[in-house]
Protein backbone atom coordinates (compact mmCIF):
# COMPACT_ATOMS: atom_id res chain seq x y z
CA UNK A 1 0.00 0.00 0.00
CA UNK A 2 0.99 3.62 -0.48
CA UNK A 3 0.28 5.57 2.71
CA UNK A 4 0.41 9.34 3.15
CA UNK A 5 1.05 10.13 6.84
CA UNK A 6 0.68 13.62 8.27
CA UNK A 7 2.27 14.64 11.58
CA UNK A 8 1.07 17.83 13.29
CA UNK A 9 3.04 20.33 15.36
CA UNK A 10 2.61 18.56 18.71
CA UNK A 11 3.68 15.24 17.15
CA UNK A 12 7.00 16.80 16.02
CA UNK A 13 7.28 19.36 18.83
CA UNK A 14 10.64 18.19 20.23
CA UNK A 15 13.63 16.18 18.99
CA UNK A 16 12.39 13.17 21.02
CA UNK A 17 8.98 13.42 19.34
CA UNK A 18 10.57 13.58 15.88
CA UNK A 19 12.45 10.39 16.85
CA UNK A 20 9.10 8.86 17.88
CA UNK A 21 7.62 9.78 14.47
CA UNK A 22 10.63 8.14 12.78
CA UNK A 23 9.87 4.95 14.77
CA UNK A 24 6.22 4.98 13.59
CA UNK A 25 7.36 5.43 9.95
CA UNK A 26 9.98 2.66 10.22
CA UNK A 27 7.35 0.21 11.49
CA UNK A 28 5.00 1.03 8.58
CA UNK A 29 7.89 0.73 6.10
CA UNK A 30 8.88 -2.63 7.66
CA UNK A 31 5.33 -3.88 7.02
CA UNK A 32 6.04 -3.42 3.33
CA UNK A 33 4.20 -0.14 2.66
CA UNK A 34 5.44 2.87 0.71
CA UNK A 35 5.40 6.07 2.78
CA UNK A 36 5.04 9.77 2.08
CA UNK A 37 5.19 11.73 5.36
CA UNK A 38 3.92 15.32 5.49
CA UNK A 39 5.09 17.35 8.49
CA UNK A 40 4.11 20.57 10.25
CA UNK A 41 6.54 22.96 11.92
CA UNK A 42 7.54 22.07 15.49
CA UNK A 43 4.81 23.40 17.80
CA UNK A 44 5.42 27.06 18.69
CA UNK A 45 7.89 27.64 15.82
CA UNK A 46 5.46 29.46 13.50
CA UNK A 47 4.44 31.88 16.28
CA UNK A 48 8.09 32.56 17.05
CA UNK A 49 8.76 33.43 13.39
CA UNK A 50 5.72 35.74 13.31
CA UNK A 51 7.09 37.54 16.41
CA UNK A 52 10.49 37.94 14.73
CA UNK A 53 8.84 39.57 11.70
CA UNK A 54 6.67 41.84 13.85
CA UNK A 55 9.73 43.15 15.68
CA UNK A 56 10.56 44.93 12.39
CA UNK A 57 7.14 45.57 10.90
CA UNK A 58 3.48 45.45 11.93
CA UNK A 59 2.52 44.87 8.27
CA UNK A 60 5.24 42.74 6.64
CA UNK A 61 4.78 41.90 2.95
CA UNK A 62 2.71 38.67 2.64
CA UNK A 63 5.20 37.21 0.14
CA UNK A 64 8.04 37.69 2.66
CA UNK A 65 5.91 36.16 5.43
CA UNK A 66 5.42 33.09 3.23
CA UNK A 67 9.17 32.81 2.67
CA UNK A 68 9.71 33.09 6.44
CA UNK A 69 6.92 30.84 7.72
CA UNK A 70 7.50 28.04 5.19
CA UNK A 71 10.94 27.51 6.74
CA UNK A 72 9.42 25.94 9.89
CA UNK A 73 8.11 22.93 8.00
CA UNK A 74 11.33 22.59 6.00
CA UNK A 75 13.31 22.33 9.26
CA UNK A 76 11.09 19.46 10.48
CA UNK A 77 11.16 17.60 7.16
CA UNK A 78 14.98 17.71 7.04
CA UNK A 79 15.36 16.63 10.69
CA UNK A 80 12.97 13.70 10.24
CA UNK A 81 14.75 12.65 7.04
CA UNK A 82 18.14 12.81 8.84
CA UNK A 83 16.75 10.66 11.71
CA UNK A 84 15.41 8.05 9.25
CA UNK A 85 18.63 7.92 7.21
CA UNK A 86 20.68 7.50 10.40
CA UNK A 87 18.49 4.50 11.32
CA UNK A 88 19.34 2.85 8.00
CA UNK A 89 16.19 3.80 6.07
CA UNK A 90 16.60 5.72 2.83
CA UNK A 91 14.66 9.00 3.13
CA UNK A 92 14.54 12.27 1.20
CA UNK A 93 13.06 15.58 2.36
CA UNK A 94 11.26 17.87 -0.08
CA UNK A 95 9.92 21.41 0.16
CA UNK A 96 6.37 21.90 -1.13
CA UNK A 97 7.82 23.17 -4.42
CA UNK A 98 10.11 20.15 -4.83
CA UNK A 99 7.10 17.91 -4.15
CA UNK A 100 5.39 19.55 -7.15
CA UNK A 101 2.72 21.55 -5.28
CA UNK A 102 1.70 24.50 -7.45
CA UNK A 103 -0.63 27.14 -5.98
CA UNK A 104 -2.29 30.38 -7.03
CA UNK A 105 -0.62 33.67 -6.06
CA UNK A 106 -2.65 34.52 -2.95
CA UNK A 107 0.17 34.78 -0.44
CA UNK A 108 -0.55 33.45 3.09
CA UNK A 109 -3.89 31.97 1.90
CA UNK A 110 -2.91 30.19 -1.30
CA UNK A 111 -5.01 27.44 -2.88
CA UNK A 112 -3.45 24.37 -4.48
CA UNK A 113 -3.98 24.39 -8.27
CA UNK A 114 -2.28 21.12 -9.14
CA UNK A 115 0.41 18.71 -7.99
CA UNK A 116 3.09 17.29 -10.29
CA UNK A 117 3.89 13.98 -8.55
CA UNK A 118 6.93 13.14 -10.73
CA UNK A 119 9.66 13.74 -8.08
CA UNK A 120 7.72 11.92 -5.37
CA UNK A 121 6.98 8.94 -7.65
CA UNK A 122 10.61 8.65 -8.71
CA UNK A 123 11.81 8.61 -5.09
CA UNK A 124 9.15 6.04 -4.08
CA UNK A 125 10.19 3.83 -7.03
CA UNK A 126 13.74 3.96 -5.65
CA UNK A 127 12.40 2.64 -2.31
CA UNK A 128 12.80 5.95 -0.49
CA UNK A 129 10.62 7.40 2.25
CA UNK A 130 9.54 10.86 1.05
CA UNK A 131 9.24 13.56 3.76
CA UNK A 132 7.35 16.63 2.51
CA UNK A 133 7.27 20.02 4.23
CA UNK A 134 3.55 20.74 4.69
CA UNK A 135 1.61 24.03 4.54
CA UNK A 136 3.40 25.32 1.43
CA UNK A 137 3.77 25.32 -2.34
CA UNK A 138 5.08 27.56 -5.09
CA UNK A 139 3.39 29.78 -7.67
CA UNK A 140 3.82 29.19 -11.43
CA UNK A 141 6.68 31.71 -11.21
CA UNK A 142 8.37 29.75 -8.41
CA UNK A 143 7.57 32.09 -5.47
CA UNK A 144 6.98 30.30 -2.16
CA UNK A 145 3.38 30.44 -0.84
CA UNK A 146 1.66 29.09 2.27
CA UNK A 147 -1.82 27.59 2.52
CA UNK A 148 -3.19 29.20 5.70
CA UNK A 149 -4.55 27.53 8.81
CA UNK A 150 -4.57 23.71 8.66
CA UNK A 151 -2.36 23.87 5.59
CA UNK A 152 -0.35 20.74 6.39
CA UNK A 153 -3.53 18.64 6.55
CA UNK A 154 -4.47 20.06 3.13
CA UNK A 155 -1.01 19.22 1.76
CA UNK A 156 -1.39 15.60 2.91
CA UNK A 157 -4.92 15.15 1.53
CA UNK A 158 -4.05 16.82 -1.79
CA UNK A 159 -0.93 14.63 -2.22
CA UNK A 160 -2.94 11.50 -1.34
CA UNK A 161 -5.52 12.44 -3.99
CA UNK A 162 -2.96 13.36 -6.66
CA UNK A 163 -0.77 10.27 -6.21
CA UNK A 164 -3.80 7.98 -5.62
CA UNK A 165 -2.59 6.77 -2.22
CA UNK A 166 -4.55 3.98 -0.53
CA UNK A 167 -5.02 5.98 2.66
CA UNK A 168 -4.15 9.32 4.28
CA UNK A 169 -3.48 9.07 8.03
CA UNK A 170 -3.59 12.31 10.04
CA UNK A 171 -1.59 11.93 13.27
CA UNK A 172 -2.38 14.39 16.09
CA UNK A 173 -2.38 14.15 19.88
CA UNK A 174 -5.90 12.62 19.86
CA UNK A 175 -6.42 8.95 18.94
CA UNK A 176 -9.54 9.41 16.80
CA UNK A 177 -12.99 10.97 16.64
CA UNK A 178 -15.17 10.51 19.72
CA UNK A 179 -18.96 10.54 20.17
CA UNK A 180 -18.38 13.75 22.16
CA UNK A 181 -15.58 15.50 24.04
CA UNK A 182 -14.27 12.89 26.54
CA UNK A 183 -13.38 15.71 28.96
CA UNK A 184 -17.09 16.53 29.24
CA UNK A 185 -18.46 12.97 29.08
CA UNK A 186 -15.95 10.32 30.25
CA UNK A 187 -18.23 7.63 28.73
CA UNK A 188 -17.61 9.02 25.20
CA UNK A 189 -16.67 6.25 22.76
CA UNK A 190 -14.17 6.39 19.92
CA UNK A 191 -15.87 5.89 16.55
CA UNK A 192 -14.49 3.26 14.15
CA UNK A 193 -15.93 5.01 11.11
CA UNK A 194 -17.69 8.27 10.30
CA UNK A 195 -18.88 9.79 7.00
CA UNK A 196 -17.31 12.91 5.46
CA UNK A 197 -20.57 14.85 5.95
CA UNK A 198 -20.84 13.97 9.64
CA UNK A 199 -17.18 14.88 10.16
CA UNK A 200 -17.74 18.22 8.39
CA UNK A 201 -20.64 18.99 10.72
CA UNK A 202 -18.68 18.00 13.82
CA UNK A 203 -15.60 19.95 12.67
CA UNK A 204 -17.61 23.10 11.95
CA UNK A 205 -19.32 22.73 15.34
CA UNK A 206 -16.08 22.87 17.25
CA UNK A 207 -14.64 19.30 17.26
CA UNK A 208 -11.06 20.47 16.78
CA UNK A 209 -9.43 17.24 15.56
CA UNK A 210 -9.63 17.89 11.82
CA UNK A 211 -10.22 21.07 9.88
CA UNK A 212 -13.10 21.57 7.50
CA UNK A 213 -10.98 22.40 4.46
CA UNK A 214 -9.09 19.10 4.62
CA UNK A 215 -12.26 17.03 5.14
CA UNK A 216 -13.95 18.84 2.23
CA UNK A 217 -10.95 18.12 0.02
CA UNK A 218 -10.88 14.45 1.11
CA UNK A 219 -14.56 14.15 0.17
CA UNK A 220 -13.99 15.81 -3.22
CA UNK A 221 -10.91 13.69 -4.05
CA UNK A 222 -12.43 10.53 -2.47
CA UNK A 223 -9.46 10.08 -0.10
CA UNK A 224 -9.94 7.72 2.86
CA UNK A 225 -8.82 9.68 5.93
CA UNK A 226 -7.78 8.14 9.23
CA UNK A 227 -7.50 10.25 12.37
CA UNK A 228 -5.07 8.75 14.91
CA UNK A 229 -2.48 9.66 17.55
CA UNK A 230 1.30 9.67 17.21
CA UNK A 231 1.50 9.08 20.99
CA UNK A 232 -0.56 5.86 20.86
CA UNK A 233 0.13 4.59 17.31
CA UNK A 234 -1.06 1.10 18.26
CA UNK A 235 -4.66 2.44 18.53
CA UNK A 236 -6.53 2.03 15.23
CA UNK A 237 -8.02 5.52 14.97
CA UNK A 238 -11.19 6.58 13.13
CA UNK A 239 -11.78 6.15 9.39
CA UNK A 240 -13.49 9.08 7.65
CA UNK A 241 -14.96 7.82 4.42
CA UNK A 242 -17.93 7.77 2.03
CA UNK A 243 -21.35 7.06 3.52
CA UNK A 244 -21.64 3.95 1.33
CA UNK A 245 -18.55 2.46 2.98
CA UNK A 246 -20.26 2.40 6.38
CA UNK A 247 -22.45 -0.66 6.74
CA UNK A 248 -24.15 -0.03 10.09
CA UNK A 249 -25.05 3.64 10.08
CA UNK A 250 -25.87 4.82 13.60
CA UNK A 251 -28.79 7.23 13.93
CA UNK A 252 -26.58 9.65 15.87
CA UNK A 253 -22.78 9.60 15.59
CA UNK A 254 -21.80 12.46 17.84
CA UNK A 255 -22.71 15.41 20.04
CA UNK A 256 -20.83 18.69 19.55
CA UNK A 257 -20.63 21.73 21.81
CA UNK A 258 -19.78 25.25 20.63
CA UNK A 259 -19.39 27.91 23.33
CA UNK A 260 -18.08 30.52 20.89
CA UNK A 261 -21.60 31.84 20.19
CA UNK A 262 -23.52 35.05 20.90
CA UNK A 263 -27.27 35.41 20.45
CA UNK A 264 -28.23 38.77 18.93
CA UNK A 265 -31.85 39.80 19.46
CA UNK A 266 -33.57 42.56 17.47
CA UNK A 267 -37.02 43.39 18.83
CA UNK A 268 -39.71 45.68 17.42
CA UNK A 269 -38.18 45.61 13.95
CA UNK A 270 -40.14 47.52 11.27
CA UNK A 271 -41.73 44.74 9.22
CA UNK A 272 -41.25 45.64 5.57
CA UNK A 273 -40.15 43.67 2.50
CA UNK A 274 -36.36 43.53 2.25
CA UNK A 275 -35.56 44.34 5.90
CA UNK A 276 -33.96 40.91 6.52
CA UNK A 277 -31.97 41.22 3.31
CA UNK A 278 -30.81 44.70 4.39
CA UNK A 279 -29.61 43.48 7.83
CA UNK A 280 -27.96 40.22 6.74
CA UNK A 281 -26.27 41.78 3.70
CA UNK A 282 -24.63 44.33 6.03
CA UNK A 283 -23.40 41.47 8.26
CA UNK A 284 -22.16 39.46 5.27
CA UNK A 285 -20.28 42.49 3.91
CA UNK A 286 -18.42 42.63 7.24
CA UNK A 287 -17.53 38.91 6.88
CA UNK A 288 -19.65 37.98 9.90
CA UNK A 289 -20.75 34.38 9.73
CA UNK A 290 -24.39 34.23 10.86
CA UNK A 291 -25.37 30.77 12.04
CA UNK A 292 -28.93 30.26 13.30
CA UNK A 293 -31.73 32.70 12.41
CA UNK A 294 -35.25 32.87 13.82
CA UNK A 295 -37.84 35.44 12.75
CA UNK A 296 -41.17 35.64 14.56
CA UNK A 297 -44.44 36.61 12.88
CA UNK A 298 -45.09 40.34 12.75
CA UNK A 299 -47.60 41.90 15.13
CA UNK A 300 -48.69 45.57 14.72
CA UNK A 301 -46.29 45.96 11.81
CA UNK A 302 -43.35 44.91 14.05
CA UNK A 303 -41.35 41.70 14.01
CA UNK A 304 -38.50 40.12 16.00
CA UNK A 305 -35.25 38.65 14.72
CA UNK A 306 -32.87 36.40 16.65
CA UNK A 307 -29.61 35.11 15.24
CA UNK A 308 -26.28 33.75 16.44
CA UNK A 309 -22.74 34.81 15.50
CA UNK A 310 -19.24 33.84 16.70
CA UNK A 311 -18.21 35.62 19.92
CA UNK A 312 -15.16 37.02 18.12
CA UNK A 313 -17.45 39.02 15.79
CA UNK A 314 -19.52 40.66 18.53
CA UNK A 315 -17.88 44.11 18.52
CA UNK A 316 -18.09 44.48 14.71
CA UNK A 317 -21.69 43.28 14.85
CA UNK A 318 -22.61 45.96 17.43
CA UNK A 319 -21.13 48.64 15.15
CA UNK A 320 -23.25 47.40 12.24
CA UNK A 321 -26.42 47.21 14.37
CA UNK A 322 -26.11 50.99 15.00
CA UNK A 323 -27.11 51.53 11.38
CA UNK A 324 -30.54 50.04 12.11
CA UNK A 325 -31.38 52.03 15.25
CA UNK A 326 -34.21 53.86 13.42
CA UNK A 327 -35.90 50.56 12.50
CA UNK A 328 -35.42 48.59 15.74
CA UNK A 329 -36.88 49.30 19.20
CA UNK A 330 -34.45 47.15 21.22
CA UNK A 331 -31.20 45.22 20.76
CA UNK A 332 -30.11 42.41 23.06
CA UNK A 333 -26.76 40.61 23.10
CA UNK A 334 -26.49 37.39 25.09
CA UNK A 335 -23.01 35.90 25.42
CA UNK A 336 -24.02 33.37 28.10
CA UNK A 337 -25.34 30.86 25.59
CA UNK A 338 -23.92 27.88 23.74
CA UNK A 339 -24.88 25.65 20.84
CA UNK A 340 -25.30 21.91 21.35
CA UNK A 341 -25.68 19.78 18.22
CA UNK A 342 -26.59 16.19 17.44
CA UNK A 343 -25.05 14.83 14.23
CA UNK A 344 -25.83 11.60 12.37
CA UNK A 345 -26.51 10.39 8.82
CA UNK A 346 -29.02 7.89 10.23
CA UNK A 347 -31.41 10.78 10.99
CA UNK A 348 -32.37 10.89 7.33
CA UNK A 349 -34.30 7.64 7.66
CA UNK A 350 -35.44 7.65 11.30
CA UNK A 351 -38.29 9.49 12.98
CA UNK A 352 -38.42 10.74 16.56
CA UNK A 353 -34.78 11.85 16.72
CA UNK A 354 -35.67 15.46 17.54
CA UNK A 355 -38.39 14.61 20.08
CA UNK A 356 -35.93 12.38 21.96
CA UNK A 357 -33.47 15.29 22.19
CA UNK A 358 -36.10 17.76 23.38
CA UNK A 359 -37.41 15.28 25.98
CA UNK A 360 -33.88 14.60 27.30
CA UNK A 361 -33.28 18.35 27.74
CA UNK A 362 -36.72 18.93 29.29
CA UNK A 363 -36.05 16.17 31.84
CA UNK A 364 -33.01 18.19 32.99
CA UNK A 365 -35.08 21.43 33.08
CA UNK A 366 -32.96 22.90 30.29
CA UNK A 367 -34.81 25.56 28.31
CA UNK A 368 -34.18 25.69 24.54
CA UNK A 369 -33.85 29.20 23.06
CA UNK A 370 -33.38 28.48 19.35
CA UNK A 371 -33.66 25.28 17.29
CA UNK A 372 -32.27 24.69 13.81
CA UNK A 373 -32.17 21.48 11.82
CA UNK A 374 -30.66 20.07 8.65
CA UNK A 375 -30.81 16.61 7.09
CA UNK A 376 -28.13 15.20 9.41
CA UNK A 377 -28.02 17.71 12.28
CA UNK A 378 -30.18 19.20 15.04
CA UNK A 379 -28.74 22.23 16.85
CA UNK A 380 -30.18 23.95 19.92
CA UNK A 381 -29.16 27.11 21.74
CA UNK A 382 -29.26 26.78 25.54
CA UNK A 383 -27.85 28.76 28.47
CA UNK A 384 -24.11 28.29 28.79
CA UNK A 385 -24.34 27.12 32.43
CA UNK A 386 -26.18 24.00 31.16
CA UNK A 387 -23.66 23.28 28.36
CA UNK A 388 -22.01 20.18 29.78
CA UNK A 389 -25.19 18.85 31.39
CA UNK A 390 -26.92 19.10 27.98
CA UNK A 391 -24.09 17.21 26.26
CA UNK A 392 -24.20 14.40 28.84
CA UNK A 393 -28.01 14.19 28.78
CA UNK A 394 -28.07 13.85 24.98
CA UNK A 395 -25.16 11.38 25.01
CA UNK A 396 -27.22 9.23 27.40
CA UNK A 397 -30.48 9.66 25.50
CA UNK A 398 -28.99 8.18 22.30
CA UNK A 399 -26.95 5.59 24.26
CA UNK A 400 -23.76 6.64 22.52
CA UNK A 401 -21.65 4.90 25.15
CA UNK A 402 -22.99 1.50 24.03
Amino acid sequence: MLKVLKFGGTSVGTLERIQNVATIIKKIKDEGHDVIAVVSAMSGETNKLIEYAESYSKMPAPSEMDMLLSSGERVTSALLSIALNEAGYSAISMSGGRAGIVTDERHTKARIEHIDTKNMKESIAEGKIVVVAGFQGVTQKGRVTTLGRGGSDLTAVAIAGAIEADVCEIYTDVDGIYTTDPRIEPKAKKLDKISYDEMLELASLGAKVLQNRSVEMAKKLNVNLISRSSFTPEVEGTLITKEENIMEQPIVSGIALDKNQVRVGMYGVTDRPGIASYIFTALADANINVDMIVQTVAVDGKTSLDFTIPTTDLEICKTIMHKFEDEVEKFDYNEKICKVSIVGVGMKSHTGVASKAFTALANENINIRIISTSEIKISVIVEEKYAELAVRALHDAYELDK
